[in-house]
């Protein structure tokens, strides 16, 4: 699938803006701060419904107005589609495919995109939510009904989390016991499938990451990924370093996760009573990065970080364009090539050179190898200024 026009209305810095796309890479010059990013970014919200920079939507709002519209034409296999999501200040946004009003949630399943930016070195070095995340949202776009068990997860999740605080502050009573076995096995069933589904994409992100790697920081390095269940923690995960007996390298199925998770809510029933929270589950899971065998987080370097997470990212493509039978994913890298020294640039172009589409931002016109620079589009002041 590829995008062959954007317009955006009073999204970020632009009260209006249309661009040609076309197939093959496409790069934005810009300098900082002009909105090159504020492009990329309209598309990744398009398939995802979050930004990779904020985490509300407020901020993509154009000053002093109501809403953002973002809309695409997308093109597969020579069939047209025009997508169009708005974002409101105040109520729901709303999302419409060929002008017919469908709900916000269900438009990744018209397109589907993996961005990469500088704030994705997170992945490697930040916290074990942004993994979680990570993960989360490419469950989504492969398979867009997870985002209804996700969702339905947080809202159990949030009801258990009332009713530990509740018996912690008012002593443990007979009838909240019994309340709370049925929210753990509602927290069970719903928690099992999303263990299954993570345990299944990390099962198939594993060797994707080791080819990205080696394609990019060369072949005597070895990226590995590994599953973190916090249900077959010892003890309880306070997040520090992931304790040795919750690794879980094999693929996990829904059969065997609801085995330990219920014996998980059972061993730490006492201090979940204590802490008024919930102590293990999908939202206390992790992704494990390890590096030559040493965890990637700690040990890596900056430029390894960096060739790790985009690694996650290329794979995220890889198992994207496989399943999918609209087409590649639309790669977008969003000041990448500023990071890279000019060997790897060179190994980044030749690994992204046969998607259908690629479009990549740069503040420095040089910084980005010349086969990836034959579509260029020129940005200043939030301003379409030139198109070669």
């Amino acid at each position: 699938m590829i995008v062959t026009h954007l317009s955006l209305t009073d999204f970020r810095n632009y009260q209006h803006a249309d661009v040609e796309l076309r197939r093959g890479p496409n790069l934005f010059v810009g300098s900082n701060g002009q909105g090159k990013t504020n492009l990329v970014e309209s598309l990744g919200y398009l398939s995802t419904l979050g930004s990779h920079r904020v985490s509300t939507d407020h901020a993509l709002i154009r000053q002093g107005t109501d809403a953002a519209i973002i809309r695409a034409r997308l093109e597969h296999a020579d069939r047209s589609m025009l997508a169009e999501v708005q974002i409101n200040r105040t109520g729901a946004n709303r999302a419409q495919v060929n002008r017919s009003v469908i709900k916000t949630r269900d438009l990744p399943r018209y397109f589907s995109s993996v961005l990469f930016a500088p704030e994705d070195l997170a992945l490697v070095r930040g916290e074990p939510s942004v993994r979680r995340r990570f993960l989360d949202e490419l469950l989504v776009l492969r398979f867009p009904r997870l985002a209804g068990v996700l969702a339905d997860y947080e809202r159990v999740l949030k009801q258990r989390n009332t009713l530990l605080k509740s018996a912690r502050a008012s002593g443990v009573k007979t009838n909240q016991l019994t309340t709370l076995e049925i929210w753990d096995d509602r927290l069970i069933a719903l928690g099992s499938e999303l263990i299954e589904a993570r345990s299944q994409l990390v099962h198939d992100l594993q060797p994707e990451v080791e080819r990205a790697y080696a394609a990019i920081a060369g072949a005597e390095h070895a990226a590995s990924l590994t599953g973190y269940l916090s249900i077959l923690a010892s003890a309880a995960d306070d997040d520090g370093e992931p304790a040795p007996d919750a690794l879980r390298a094999e693929r996990t199925t829904a059969a065997e996760a609801a085995g330990w998770f219920r014996s998980a809510l059972s061993r730490l029933r006492r201090s979940e009573l204590e802490r008024g929270v919930t102590l293990a589950g999908p939202h206390r899971d992790d992704l494990v990065l390890t590096l030559n065998g040493l965890p990637a987080r700690g040990y890596a370097s900056h430029g390894e970080s960096w060739s790790f997470a985009l690694s996650l990212k290329l794979a995220s493509a890889q198992v994207l364009r496989r399943d999918s039978s609209a087409g590649d994913p639309v790669i977008i890298l969003d000041d990448v090539f500023a990071e890279l020294d000019e060997n790897r640039r060179g190994r980044l172009a030749a690994a992204i050179g046969d998607f259908e589409q690629v479009l990549i931002t740069a503040a420095v016109f040089d910084d980005v190898p010349e086969q990836l620079a034959t579509h260029t589009v020129r940005i200043r002041a939030g301003e379409i200024m030139e198109t070669a």
